[in-house]
């Protein structure tokens, strides 16, 4: 009966689309451009500014999801991602309903409703390693170029064919600005500086606009190409020392939502108990609570390291 009930509201809600000619991508756009919009205080958004009041835990997830889909370069796909959030919102409430658990409706909502925002956090981490790996190779042979011929411009030219994308679209910007638009090495150095989240590469651009003032300061380029090279390795070890705590929690997470059914054909009571009395709900929502909250915890503790100055 329950699940009858179910598939009838959920052909009320199409209805409810289908009439009011409403898309889902516009009602998730608009749903999540409400619970994302700025203060409307003066004062919330200057103790927002300054720190002393945090946006909510949504709001930061959120927004956090926008500035890597924009730094990678898939901004559109941001309306999509709202979507499956919500989707998996719906999702979550159903399962809780069909098991008929109370406490569940919150949990497995509020969770898996981040599951698309948790994944865009691990997609950014490979990206990152990945550009770092490419600078890594591309401020090597432009430094030890520049080294020999002491001109920027031909540097890049002469390595350009050796550059993969996104570096080599940055460098083929700045040879653009330099060659068609204007020849100011300079100011082409400083649009060039924030075109890619990196650090090392901020600071090595730096370098070079003063290397044009100044030509002894060039001995400074390769220690500040070798912090790659020594954030690579200080990655790598990071990987291996947290390899066998993440296996162990996914172990232990698959192992909690596998004695569920495990249960059943072992003990049939405990099942019934567990999955139909007041407290074996509640142990069960307090058990799934603990899994989304590790699995956040998890993904903000095994980011990569990344050199700040």
């Amino acid at each position: 009966m329950t699940f009858i009930q179910l598939i009838a509201c959920i052909g009320m809600i199409a209805g409810a689309f289908i009439l009011l000619r409403i898309s889902p991508i516009a009602f998730t756009d608009g749903l999540f451009g409400f619970l994302i919009k700025r203060p409307k205080s003066i004062k919330d958004e200057i103790n927002e500014a300054t720190k002393r009041k945090r946006p909510s835990f949504l709001r930061r997830e959120i927004i956090e999801a926008q500035e890597i889909l924009a730094l990678t370069g898939r901004s559109s796909r941001f309306s999509l991602i709202c979507a499956c959030s919500l989707l998996l919102f719906a999702i979550g409430v159903s399962i809780a309903i069909l098991l008929q658990n109370v406490f569940l409706v919150p949990v497995l909502a509020l969770g898996l409703m981040f599951l698309p925002f948790w994944y865009i956090k691990l997609t950014v981490t490979h990206y990152k390693k990945n550009i770092a790996a490419e600078l890594e190779t591309a401020l090597s042979i432009i430094t030890t170029a520049y080294l020999r011929n002491e001109d920027i411009v031909t540097a890049v030219e002469e390595n350009m064919q050796y550059l993969n994308t996104p570096v080599r679209n940055v460098f083929a910007g700045f040879l653009t600005q330099v060659r068609l638009i204007n020849p100011d090495v300079d100011a082409a150095l400083k649009t060039m500086k924030p075109k890619i989240d990196n650090e090392v590469f901020r600071e090595w651009c730096d370098a070079i606009a003063a290397c044009q003032y100044d030509r002894s300061l060039k001995t400074t380029l390769t220690p500040i190409v070798s912090k790659l090279s020594d954030m690579r390795i200080v990655n790598a070890e990071l990987e291996y020392l947290v390899f066998e705590p993440r296996k162990e929690f996914i172990i232990m997470a698959l192992l909690v939502i596998g004695n569920i059914p495990l249960m059943y054909f072992l003990n049939k009571s405990w099942y019934d108990t567990l999955m139909h009395t007041f407290v074996g709900q509640l142990v069960l929502a307090i058990c799934a609570a603990a899994i989304f909250i590790s699995t956040a915890f998890v993904i903000k503790l095994t980011k990569p390291i990344e050199y700040r100055r």
